[in-house]
């Protein structure tokens, strides 16, 4: 069972020469507003990015200090930044099922490989939500292909976002739609979390400043994702105001909650995670 806690983790100021900590960034749109602020203190962070699993397995592997991780990724032996996650009440748009008939009555679904908290996410919907038993094959985020090959295609991030799915005669599942349907809860997509020595409370301080600041300048974010189309950017300052938010409060823990523990019904992981934060 999901437990919100608090434990408390001794802390010091930052000392002269302390080498900065390493932070591994989504390099998603959504992302961005979480880490929008940090790139301006070099004395504190340095920033790598890459998709939603690469940047788990960097913190996995010890390569970074403190990670924006997929919900499916996080294991108590990490601490959880307070109050900043990306999250979705629904719809959330850039997370959805693609398929030429109901999805109701797919045979398989491809998940594509950019995120394994969404992957979770297709799993648990199709046992719990849609009532089918799919064959799940993990490809690379390539709609014709996957479509070539299963009856349903999962993608997330701006290939969902854009696709142009009338035109391509498909039919859209927004899995975050789909989830808030079946539970009554937001969607945890992603937070802050990294090793329970590895900020300090300046660095703790930074983080909340980088999302006020994002959460602040969402219009920026979005021009600065798309610096040479605006129709792609308009589209995305739409979505940052009305599909994502910033917050992780009680119904994002209850959320997590229902997450982990259906995640472990069906063996995705071993067993549900309690979370445990960073004393802020």
């Amino acid at each position: 069972m999901l437990n919100w806690q608090r434990r408390h983790i001794p802390a010091c100021s930052p000392q002269a020469g302390t080498k900065p900590v390493r932070v591994g960034c989504v390099n998603y749109l959504n992302a961005r507003p979480l880490w929008h602020g940090l790139g301006k203190r070099p004395d504190l962070f340095s920033l790598k990015y890459a998709v939603p699993s690469t940047v788990s397995t960097w913190l996995h592997n010890g390569e970074v200090d403190l990670a924006l991780v997929s919900s499916i990724e996080y294991v108590p032996a990490y601490r959880v930044v307070p109050g900043a996650a990306v999250t979705s009440i629904g719809p959330v748009a850039s997370v959805a099922a693609f398929s030429r008939k109901p999805l109701t009555r797919a045979r398989s679904v491809a998940l594509d490989s950019s995120s394994r908290t969404s992957a979770a996410l297709m799993r648990i919907l199709c046992a719990e939500w849609f009532d089918i038993e799919p064959e799940f094959v993990t490809m690379d985020p390539d709609l014709p292909a996957m479509l070539q090959r299963c009856d349903a295609a999962l993608l997330i991030g701006d290939r969902a976002l854009f696709v142009d799915h009338v035109g391509m005669g498909l039919r859209k599942h927004d899995l975050c739609e789909e989830w808030r349907g079946m539970t009554r809860l937001p969607f945890v997509f992603a937070f802050w979390t990294g090793r329970p020595d590895a900020l300090t409370p300046a660095h703790l301080q930074a983080v909340r400043d980088s999302r006020r600041a994002g959460v602040t300048a969402l219009d920026d974010i979005a021009c600065a994702h798309y610096p040479h189309n605006e129709s792609l950017a308009a589209t995305g300052r739409a979505y940052l105001h009305k599909n994502i938010q910033y917050r992780f409060d009680v119904d994002c823990f209850a959320s997590l909650q229902r997450f982990y523990t259906s995640a472990s019904k069906l063996g995705i992981i071993q067993q549900a995670q309690p979370v445990l934060f960073y004393d802020s």
